[in-house]
């Protein structure tokens, strides 16, 4: 979805942005282990089941809860599928701080949008529940175009949507790997996790040209 605002013109070559959500926009409170611990015995052993399987949900070949149902069910794990689900795929903290610079993004002119893998139940919680779409101007979940960083197809993809060139389009993430594939397809992409801290996300856009 895209929101309909008026913004003024974007100083430098930059145009859009784009922010990965896990570990940019958002956190698992305590991280996927911990979360996992209370509710599932061998964590490491159900993520190892899980990702050839979840890959598959994240480019939207299938709903992800039944998946994770049957591996639950052969691991032996007696916690109903959709409370594992809440504990973990469910618990999101969003950082305000982030979203707090989108807003001033967006006023200058920039235009700022969600580039995330997410499974399709994930997604919607994301969308509504959360209410990423009123932050956002728009959003690229891989699980509704059917492609899934760091596949440059995908980053393609988003700037085909944007009518954008490469060099207009920043890319924040947290994965060394997406990042790389998208320096490689010319965009202005940058390593950043939340633990980081906001002033160096700050100085990382400020020296793609953008001025807060």
């Amino acid at each position: 979805m895209t929101a309909n605002l008026s913004h003024s013109e974007p100083a430098g070559n930059i145009t859009h942005v784009l922010l990965d959500a896990d570990g940019v926009v958002q956190r698992l409170p305590g991280g996927w282990q911990v979360a996992l611990a209370p509710v599932v015995p061998d964590p490491a052993a159900l993520f190892a089941r899980l990702a050839r399987d979840e890959e598959a949900c994240i480019r939207g070949e299938g709903p992800f809860r039944p998946v994770l149902a049957s591996h639950l069910e052969a691991l032996g794990v007696t916690t109903p599928a959709q409370e594992v689900y809440d504990a973990v795929w469910a618990n999101i903290a969003v950082d305000r701080r982030v979203i707090e610079l989108v807003g001033e993004l967006r006023a200058s002119g920039i235009g700022c949008h969600l580039a995330t893998n997410q499974n399709p139940e994930r997604a919607e919680y994301m969308r509504s529940g959360i209410g990423h779409d009123e932050v956002f101007d728009s959003s690229f979940y891989s699980c509704e175009i059917g492609l899934a960083k760091p596949d440059p197809a995908y980053f393609r993809h988003v700037l085909d949507a944007l009518d954008a060139t490469p060099a207009q389009v920043a890319f924040v993430d947290d994965s060394e790997r997406n990042v790389q594939a998208a320096r490689e397809l010319g965009l202005a992409a940058e390593q950043w996790h939340t633990s980081d801290g906001i002033t160096r996300l700050r100085e990382l856009l400020a020296g793609r040209g953008m001025t807060l």
